[in-house]
């Protein structure tokens, strides 16, 4: 492959005779895979029951190597939310983050989501994500993908991660910074990445990871941890930016990632004299995957016994009797759960999100969207269905396998054979595709246009 001249000089310096090895890649075409959403589905179930050609990967225990012309996004278990596509070795650095259920946990540069997806799965449900991507289109992408994984107990934003420092200090246990880079590790699966490289580029780069890192730090309650990764191989982007981090925040330390089980050890020469870059990890061409950094940090402290309100919980809205009715019928799980309204809508916000000051932040989505009162009747949204569908008191139940469930897909109306009369969730194999209203025998199609499989 042609890589662009700068980066040669600057590579083949650094590695010497080494170069040839380590940029070898692993396989002929770039490396494809899918991650489970272990919201939905347990790896080995996975494993046994795809219907497409998959290997276990080495980054991640619940990520998967795929054909290199597979393409995954019409099968029925993705709309699903059952997996994420994502090259293997991406799945790293969120599985290094170590992620408990009930913790607090920030994804800062969140889009398009496949890292996020990971951590809400670790939290099952407990606790509470914030997603955040600073640029709206991407923001967006992020949003809809995570209500497709089903994850109800994530606030969406799109801010400067400074405004969520200020805003939110000490909050969280546990931040991702996947940072955005020169991409010199996209080279292979992005020519656009080759055309746009430059000196200029990383420097710029090595210049915003340092403010996301530092905004990171202030977000951390003590005891905290904080995971740093890139898709490049630049030193000013990788090693040498930790070690300036270390330099300007003394509180932190440098964990091992010696232990983990996939990638090499940092570089010595690619980072200032006396650190310890064999800590850091670095994966390959030669290693399967296309290209990636990451390095873990703690805070120091104790963590807190108790999570201390950042304000004074607002009292909570009055659910509406539409509302109630409603979910005592087809999700009494839910019926009780506090709501906030949002225009028209009724949400189903994360426990705990109550405390947060969200002033003028610009928050994109805090918690499931429930549905809006139409005429006097609750009018269930596509989100509620996708992430409780499948407890859902009527459920019309497809096989990957029934003409039906391509129907769905298509926005086409099917037989009811399992549900009765009103409304229902659609799921395939037990997972949601999205929800319906029964009625003679005929579930009418809910399932938003532009998730359809047309064509």
């Amino acid at each position: 492959m042609d890589f662009p001249a700068e980066f040669l000089d600057r590579e083949r310096a650094l590695l010497g005779p080494r170069f040839a090895e380590l940029y070898a890649y692993a396989a002929p075409e770039p490396a494809r895979g899918v991650t489970v959403n272990t919201l939905r589905c347990p790896p080995e179930r996975f494993a046994a029951q795809a219907d497409f050609p998959l290997a276990p990967s080495p980054f991640c225990p619940a990520a998967f190597t795929t054909a290199a012309d597979w393409r995954p996004g019409r099968h029925p278990w993705h709309h699903a939310g059952v997996f994420y596509a994502q090259e293997p070795s991406a799945a790293a650095p969120a599985a290094l983050l170590d992620v408990r259920p009930g913790q607090w946990v920030a994804d800062l540069c969140a889009a398009p989501g496949g890292k996020t997806s990971q951590l809400a799965a670790s939290l099952q449900g407990q606790g509470l994500l914030l997603a955040n991507e600073f640029m709206a289109s991407r923001a967006e992408v992020l949003r809809q993908n995570l209500e497709r994984m089903g994850v109800a107990n994530a606030l969406v934003t799109n801010e400067d991660t400074s405004r969520l420092a200020a805003a939110w200090p000490g909050c969280f246990d546990r931040v991702l910074v996947d940072a955005p880079c020169s991409g010199e590790g996209m080279f292979r699966k992005e020519p656009a990445a080759r055309k746009q490289h430059s000196a200029a580029l990383v420097e710029h780069c090595a210049q915003l990871g340092a403010q996301i890192l530092d905004n990171a730090a202030a977000l951390l309650a003590p005891g905290g941890v904080l995971v740093y990764s890139t898709c490049t191989f630049a030193p000013q982007e990788d090693e040498a930016q930790v070690a300036a981090f270390l330099e300007r925040h003394p509180e932190f330390s440098l964990c091992d990632l010696s232990g983990c089980g996939f990638g090499r050890p940092g570089e010595a020469n690619r980072a200032p004299a006396g650190f310890d870059a064999a800590r850091c990890r670095r994966i390959w061409p030669a290693d399967g995957g296309e290209g990636h950094f990451m390095a873990k940090l703690q805070t120091g402290g104790t963590p807190p016994a108790a999570r201390s309100a950042c304000r004074r919980p607002q009292r909570p809205a009055k659910a509406p009797a539409e509302w109630i009715a409603f979910a005592r019928q087809y999700f009494p799980g839910l019926a009780e759960r506090q709501v906030a309204g949002a225009g028209e809508w009724l949400l189903l916000p994360p426990a705990g999100s109550e405390t947060l000051p969200m002033g003028r932040l610009r928050l994109l989505r805090g918690g499931v969207l429930a549905g809006s009162v139409v005429k006097k009747r609750f009018q269930p949204a596509h989100a509620l269905f996708m992430a409780w569908g499948a407890v859902c008191a009527n459920r019309e139940e497809l096989t990957r396998e029934d003409p039906r469930t391509a129907a769905w897909l298509r926005g086409e109306e099917i037989e009811a054979r399992t549900a009765q009369n009103g409304w229902c969730a659609v799921c395939v194999d037990g997972f949601p595709l999205g929800g319906g209203k029964a009625s003679g025998g005929r579930i009418k199609n809910h399932y938003p246009k532009g998730l359809r499989n047309l064509g």
